[in-house]
């Protein structure tokens, strides 16, 4: 593949018949503006979208262009690698803040005040990404990130919000701190990432369940397995873009107008037709975050 066509945007697939929302994207990282992504994703039957924060900035961010944009929900959140940096500081200027100096919890308390003032918002319909990334940080930011994460959980239920979970190789630590803190009503995991026998405890527990491009990956079979076994009334569908585009597309910017690709390719693993998954991930994602 050449080097022009691995920066081009894969081309518009066929349009759904029933239109679906994008349960968990970045609008702030994708090429060109909100307006023109919204309407290339409308064309092919994307109407709504969640735009989610990972850093104070970018939760304002989000929350102004929710208030902006009708098709446009927010969650609001500092991502579980945001909260070490805070804590810690980030010399080699990692995240897209640059450079950073240690702030201590002050810091972390402080940013986690600014998340709950965005939280209240009308137009802010979770608290996430949050939760914990055993593969970014390592132990010496495990104590900063779980209490951020504890943070979080307590303010997605004082607001009455979803709560939007990034569970990176962390699955039992994150499972067992939703059930010392108590789960809010409704939990929402981002591009889910465990086994079908974790699938059955999400399930269990009334868990929402987002699959992301990385469904339709050539070594994802046990997600695929996850899928399988997880009941439609439980099942988003997501871009996480810019990242995560589906095959055939995979290594290509991807963006909230490729969501039909993903949608077939997970119908094809529920044994569903196209419109029935259609119609229940529709369904399923304005009752997660009540819209």
């Amino acid at each position: 593949m050449s080097k022009s066509t691995k920066d081009a945007p894969p081309p518009l697939p066929e349009p759904l018949r029933v239109p679906v929302a994008d349960s968990h994207t970045h609008l702030d990282m994708q090429e060109g503006t909100v307006t023109e992504a919204l309407a290339k994703a409308a064309s092919v039957g994307v109407t709504t979208v969640v735009q989610v924060g990972c850093d104070v900035n970018g939760s304002r961010w989000a929350a102004e262009t929710a208030a902006a944009h009708e098709a446009v929900h927010a969650t609001v959140a500092l991502h579980p690698n945001e909260a070490p940096r805070i804590v810690l500081g980030d010399p080699d200027g990692w995240s897209r803040q640059g450079a950073r100096e240690a702030g201590g919890d002050a810091a972390l308390d402080a940013a986690l005040a600014e998340i709950d003032a965005l939280a209240a918002l009308p137009h802010v319909r979770g608290v996430g990404e949050t939760g914990l990334d055993h593969f970014r940080t390592g132990p010496d930011g495990m104590a900063a990130q779980q209490r951020s994460f504890r943070a979080h959980i307590e303010i997605a239920k004082r607001h009455g919000k979803a709560l939007v979970i990034h569970d990176r190789e962390a699955h039992d630590d994150v499972l067992r701190i939703l059930r010392e803190e108590g789960a809010p009503e409704t939990v929402v995991f981002h591009c889910y990432s465990g086994d079908a026998e974790m699938a059955k405890v999400c399930a269990e527990a009334g868990y929402f369940m987002s699959f992301a491009g990385n469904v339709t990956f050539k070594n994802a079979q046990p997600l695929r397995d996850a899928l399988a076994v997880a009941p439609p009334e439980l099942v988003l569908v997501e871009t996480d873009a810019p990242f995560l585009t589906p095959a055939p597309y995979r290594g290509r910017p991807n963006a909230p107008y490729l969501i039909p690709v993903t949608l077939r390719a997970m119908a094809e693993v529920k044994g569903m037709t196209e419109d029935a998954l259609a119609s229940a991930v529709a369904a399923n994602t304005a009752r997660a975050f009540g819209y």
